[in-house]
């Protein structure tokens, strides 16, 4: 437990109890299709080749993300589905929950950039981890998007 009240856990699903699973997915339709009133297929069929980043308070899920491995040699890494908890909101989760993602990213894939896909009411809180457009808006599921990227972290 860090001292800001969260534990992070990053898994493969295989690695989730039945529980665990069923907690992640609920949050994720709770806000994703519920909250965002957007039926879209939140299960897609990915989470199987992702990591999965968690924020834990005690034994309950507070944010969420998936972390996906460069598809080739120079091909980024991926963070998605960043999601916290409507009952964790305005406690600043979502930097916390940016942080990780990013430090997890650098860590397991440091040669490449890091990909996601933005809500486009969110790309300045994006950019603020240093991820800048590369695509013009477009619509996802209904919702507008931009296409981001950051790139690879040199030491100096």
């Amino acid at each position: 437990m860090s001292g800001t009240g969260y534990r992070v856990d990053v898994r493969r699903m295989d690695e989730f109890s039945a529980a665990d699973l069923y907690a992640l997915l609920k949050l994720r339709v709770d806000v994703f299709v519920v909250e965002q009133k957007c039926p879209y297929n939140e299960i897609d069929g990915k989470d199987p080749e992702a990591l999965h980043l968690r924020l834990l308070e005690g034994d309950e899920l507070i944010a969420a993300a998936r972390i996906f491995a460069p598809a080739g040699p120079e091909k980024p890494s991926k963070i998605g589905r960043v999601v916290v908890s409507p009952d964790h909101r305005g406690k600043r989760l979502g930097e916390s929950l940016m942080r990780e993602a990013v430090h997890q990213c650098e860590d397991r894939f440091p040669a490449h950039p890091i990909a996601l896909s933005a809500q486009s009411h969110l790309e300045r809180f994006y950019r603020s981890f240093g991820f800048a457009p590369v695509s013009e808006e477009y619509l996802e599921d209904g919702i507008p998007h931009v296409d981001m990227v950051r790139q690879v972290a040199h030491a100096t």
